[in-house]
């Protein structure tokens, strides 16, 4: 039992932080024997480009998206706009049709973003597409610095940073902050070390000749998007410097069911993306994929509860002060938790109590989101999230 006990808390310690200090120390190694990755300087390669956006009923929104769009630089005579508003009842296509500088494509029927993407694709013959949410907004220089890194042939995908905006008043996705902040970091390393495992659809981008459709079912059509192209031996690659801003989620209730779709992906595509899991096809890219995606995405979540209810039955067995400590260390985690979720239900201000809960509604979501995939309940069309207004 204790065996088993050392086994499930070092996989859950490694999953969160081991791994970035594994990392960290790979990444150190490969500078010292190589140097540091070397980047062309934005505005020194321009290859054709088509920035693709998605959107669904965003005419809240959507003339401000507009705005941050055509302010992007980019030499004009290279770049594309492509809005797809496919199944939209609101004024979101009246108002991208005001637009000539804008293509669009809509249709009345609601088939899902992966079926739109694939529409807007057939229309796409730029040498790189852009995919951007139309709830998110784009530093002015994104696609440049996006571009740059094109020049080497070995990249097949770029993808930049997400950019969870905080109001002042704390709340349970304040977390969502520290989470992504965290994330960042991470694929930073990875991407030094060899490739980003995955990309976000709030902005991310591929080469057009390396695209592969995906079935019409994917729930994370980006994350799949971006992993085939991995398989092709391209790596994929994190640009902090291009970012994409939104709101944080409304409140704990809309992060979570964010949080169980993208899980329930997960599950789906870590079923689809076999062949990633061999270390002798794949050395590099399959420890990454492994340690930074698979674990949180499976056996992680299962290992934290076991590894709290076992630390129980070795405390009743064997009187050691030792493993009381690591109990009572637990329990005062997931009292935080608890204490951070009673706060939140209260709105009241304190922060440090709202990671530990944004960490523990995390990995709940990914035993929900593993349920559902498993009951076939999880709709490949996005239930969007509620944001905070700005």
């Amino acid at each position: 039992m204790k065996i088993f006990f050392w086994i499930s808390l070092f996989i859950v310690f490694y999953t969160f932080v081991g791994y970035a200090f594994v990392l960290y120390f790979l990444v150190k190694i490969r500078r010292w024997i190589k140097g540091k990755r070397a980047v062309k300087a934005i505005g020194t390669h321009f290859p054709s480009l088509t920035l693709v956006v998605a959107a669904y009923n965003e005419e809240s929104l959507m003339e401000e998206k507009i705005q941050n769009t055509l302010a992007l630089q980019y030499q004009k005579d290279k770049l594309k706009l492509l809005f797809i508003t496919d199944g939209s009842s609101d004024a979101t296509p009246e108002i991208v049709s005001r637009y000539e500088q804008i293509q669009l494509l809509h249709s009345p029927a609601r088939n899902g973003k992966i079926h739109a993407i694939h529409r807007a694709m057939e229309q796409v013959d730029s040498e790189i597409v852009v995919y951007t949410d139309a709830n998110t907004f784009l530093n002015s220089e994104a696609l440049l610095y996006i571009a740059r890194h094109y020049a080497d042939p070995t990249v097949g995908a770029v993808s930049g940073e997400k950019r969870v905006m905080q109001d002042e008043v704390a709340d349970a996705t304040a977390g969502e902050g520290f989470y992504w902040k965290y994330e960042s970091t991470l694929k930073k390393w990875d991407s030094e070390l060899y490739s980003v495992v995955g990309a976000a659809g709030e902005l991310f981008s591929v080469r057009r000749s390396l695209y592969r459709h995906v079935e019409s079912d994917t729930i994370l059509d980006d994350f799949m998007i971006s992993m085939l192209i991995a398989g092709q031996g391209y790596r994929i690659i994190y640009e902090p410097d291009a970012y994409a801003s939104e709101l944080s989620s409304d409140n704990i209730r809309e992060e979570l069911k964010r949080k169980i779709r993208i899980a329930a992906g997960g599950i789906q595509s870590i079923m689809r993306l076999k062949p990633l899991l061999n270390p002798f096809a794949y050395p590099v890219l399959s420890f990454q994929y492994i340690s930074h995606r698979v674990l949180r995405w499976t056996v992680t979540p299962f290992l934290m509860i076991l590894a709290f209810f076992v630390n129980i039955v070795i405390c009743i067995q064997d009187q050691s002060i030792f493993y009381a400590l690591i109990l009572a260390a637990q329990v005062l985690f997931y009292l935080s938790a608890f204490a951070g979720w009673l706060l939140e239900k209260r709105k009241i201000k304190v922060k440090l109590l709202f990671v530990p809960y944004y960490f523990c509604v995390m990995n709940y979501a990914v035993i929900a989101g593993i349920i559902r995939y498993i009951k076939g309940s999880q709709s490949a069309v996005w239930e969007k999230a509620k944001r905070k207004s700005a």
